[in-house]
């Protein structure tokens, strides 16, 4: 039991940040931890969560705690934006994040900047019409200045065949 003076440590995961705070909650991240367990459960209210990424089992930790937490997990299969059926596999991330049936969520890779970092580019060019630009500045933000140039032109150039439903559209989707 706290104590009147106990203080609650929230630590987010590695490379965590809001991607859209409006109407509903996105947030991206690297693989969370133990640690940020109470962050996850106390501060985000998670209903969903998107792992992007090349790891098949996932932590027996992490998915006892989405069980746990009745937390809706997706995994997305990625190693890199090279891969065979990419396209169809950010096209199944799209249509969740055009769900809001599915919020709050967080979308994850293993250390949160280049599998992420691409499908939070695309949100950011097909979603919100943001130019590349500031599309290639919060890539740069969150890689640690170490930017792939083919994320970067793999974002550019990628052309969604996402249909959507407009009573299920996020108020921040301009399409």
């Amino acid at each position: 039991m706290p104590g009147p003076h106990t203080i609650n440590k929230y630590i987010p995961p590695l490379n965590f940040s809001p991607v859209i705070s409006t109407e509903v909650s996105l947030y991206r991240s690297g693989y969370p931890m133990a640690i940020n367990y109470s962050f996850i459960v106390d501060q985000l209210h998670l209903k969903t969560v998107v792992y992007i990424g090349d790891k098949a089992d996932l932590l027996p930790e992490y998915a006892s705690f989405l069980e746990r937490e009745q937390i809706t997990f997706v995994h997305i299969p990625m190693d890199s934006c090279r891969d065979e059926g990419i396209n169809e596999r950010i096209d199944e991330v799209l249509r969740m994040i055009v769900n809001v049936d599915n919020y709050p969520m967080l979308l994850h890779s293993n250390k949160g900047k280049h599998r992420v970092g691409i499908v939070v580019g695309i949100v950011r060019k097909i979603l919100q019409g943001w130019s590349i630009a500031s599309i290639y500045q919060e890539y740069g933000l969150f890689s640690g200045g170490m930017k792939d140039e083919t994320d970067l032109e793999f974002i550019t150039m990628f052309v969604s065949h996402l249909e959507t439903y407009k009573d299920k559209l996020p108020k921040f989707v301009r399409m």
